[in-house]
């Protein structure tokens, strides 16, 4: 009897700690699952490639930095903080301008979590260990909202803006605008756009893109926080990692203008994983891509 109620009452724990943010929908209810069976593998993105489908098939590498974790405190002023080394060139121009740049990697980034059954979390040593492991991701991302929020966060607006920053940032990848674009993203992540644009160019002479609005789905995977100074808590970055279900046309043209890839008159379910980063400590800081996760 003694052991049932202890299982009620982790139970529980568990329930309540399910606190990340639901899945947001814009536009159709048609189902997810069957919507991403009908996608075509020249345009699925999540079939190993991270790319746009004007890269012809390149991907984007998500590179790991080495990271000084702090102890996680239990109170209402930090849970999670990483102490980030700049890179080399940043930190000859001073102090004052390696805070304004990105951390320049991803914090944890996003991987789908291996479903259990009931019995094996709750009666094997295993599914008990999965359980607080899941616990401590969800809080994480809860601890990284509620910091977010305390800094006007809205996450209606806040999907408004993203879904404009996605057609923006694509649009501007199809145009080859690239002095546009380096505003639009961070650093690393203009690196790897630009190279991308100038392989799509040697196969491609021009390519159009467009997104059909409204967005089937939208909604927030991860929150996670990136402190640049262990001295001063207050000195984060936030990252937050999206999944957009869209509806795209896409078609590519050689130096003749013949049609040589895709069709823009079919329209076609794409899913993609960008995750978005913003400073917490200054004032005129905006949201900028900072990376895409292949699964």
């Amino acid at each position: 009897m003694m052991a049932f109620r202890s299982l009620h009452r982790i139970r529980g724990l568990h329930r309540t700690a399910q606190i990340s943010e639901s899945p947001h929908l814009l536009g159709s209810s048609r189902s997810y699952a069957s919507g991403i069976s009908t996608v075509p593998e020249l345009y699925c993105r999540n079939k190993g490639h991270g790319a746009l489908p004007w890269t012809h098939g390149s991907s984007i590498t998500l590179r790991s930095a080495m990271a000084v974790e702090l102890p996680i405190f239990w109170n209402d002023t930090r849970l999670l903080s990483t102490q980030v080394k700049s890179p080399a060139q940043a930190r000859q121009m001073g102090a004052l301008k390696v805070a304004m740049l990105s951390p320049g990697f991803i914090y944890e980034p996003y991987t789908p979590r291996e479903k259990i059954s009931f019995l094996k979390r709750w009666f094997t040593r295993s599914g008990w260990r999965r359980t607080k492991e899941d616990i401590v991701l969800e809080l994480k991302s809860a601890y990284a909202i509620t910091k977010l929020r305390k800094k006007g966060y809205s996450k209606n607006l806040f999907y408004k803006e993203a879904i404009q920053l996605y057609k923006e940032i694509n649009t501007l990848m199809a145009n080859g605008d690239k002095n546009s674009l380096r505003k639009a993203v961070t650093e690393k992540m203009f690196s790897e756009l630009k190279n991308e644009i100038k392989q799509r160019d040697s196969i491609w002479n021009k390519v159009y893109w467009e997104m059909v609005e409204p967005v089937v789905k939208i909604r927030t995977l991860r929150a996670r926080l990136i402190g640049v100074d262990r001295n001063d808590l207050e000195k984060v970055f936030i990252q937050l990692t999206l999944e957009f279900l869209t509806k795209q046309k896409f078609e590519a043209y050689d130096s003749n203008g013949s049609i040589v890839s895709g069709d823009k008159s079919k329209e076609v379910l794409v899913r993609d994983i960008w995750v978005f980063e913003k400073s917490l400590f200054h004032d005129k800081a905006f949201w900028r891509l900072c990376g895409r996760i292949s699964l």
